[in-house]
């Protein structure tokens, strides 16, 4: 069992690295608005381009939605360990006696809360451009929740294999798109249900356990994906 006293050092290091990926971000602020601006401009085309079938819109509006929402949150991906990488603190960050997948989770919340909660919070309004239902509105980012979280820690895995590869982005596309598809399918089709008046808790339900899933097994993979890719 760890020693009581082992606690405040975990939480301190956890919140220290957590505040200053917060903190790069916030000096950063295309890093962070690029991805919600290429989802907002992706998701509004789709209306434009279709036209003013509202039946069509809302048909293919929760589709049209998550598949934007996904490809913003992997631009991100890449520049999770990438700038630590070239400054040289994710070596200082290797050679920690903080627990490494305890550092790679904190990391990954803060790439969550830069990049997955801004899609989350501007999903209604996404949503309203398709002429969704209110139950729908209500789905989507409730789904998108959970989703993008899961999303952030495979992507966690797949960035810390291609950390310091030239060209990477197109592995890292081909490294979490596989372990990403289910969390589309049943995001989208959640939504969908709702959409339709039908019931959505199942696809919440394994959405929320994909999230469990990727929150206990993630950041153990990519912390050993780090260290076979600095050695």
């Amino acid at each position: 069992m760890m020693p009581a006293q082992a606690m405040p050092g975990l939480l301190t290091g956890f919140v220290a690295v957590l505040r200053r990926d917060l903190m790069l971000g916030w000096k950063r602020p295309g890093d962070v608005l690029n991805p919600l601006f290429f989802f907002a401009v992706v998701s509004t085309l789709f209306p434009l381009a279709i036209g003013p079938d509202l039946e069509q819109l809302r048909a293919i509006g929760p589709g049209v939605v998550w598949v934007a929402a996904m490809l913003a949150a992997m631009l991100s991906l890449n520049a999770l360990f990438s700038a630590d990488h070239e400054d040289g603190s994710l070596e200082q960050l290797l050679l920690s006696a903080q627990p490494l997948p305890l550092m790679v989770l904190a990391k990954t919340c803060a790439h969550w809360l830069l990049s997955g909660l801004p899609l989350v919070i501007v999903s209604p309004l996404i949503g309203l451009s398709f002429d969704m239902s209110a139950a729908s509105l209500i789905a989507m980012p409730v789904t998108l929740l959970l989703g993008t979280i899961s999303l952030s820690l495979i992507g966690a895995v797949g960035a810390a294999l291609t950390v310091g590869l030239n060209r990477g982005t197109a592995l890292l596309s081909l490294l979490v798109l596989p372990l990403a598809m289910p969390v589309l399918i049943f995001g989208a089709r959640s939504s969908a249900l709702a959409a339709a008046g039908d019931g959505y808790a199942a696809g919440a339900y394994f959405l929320g356990a994909y999230c469990m899933l990727s929150v206990t097994l993630a950041p153990f993979a990519a912390a050993a994906a780090l260290r076979i890719s600095n050695e």
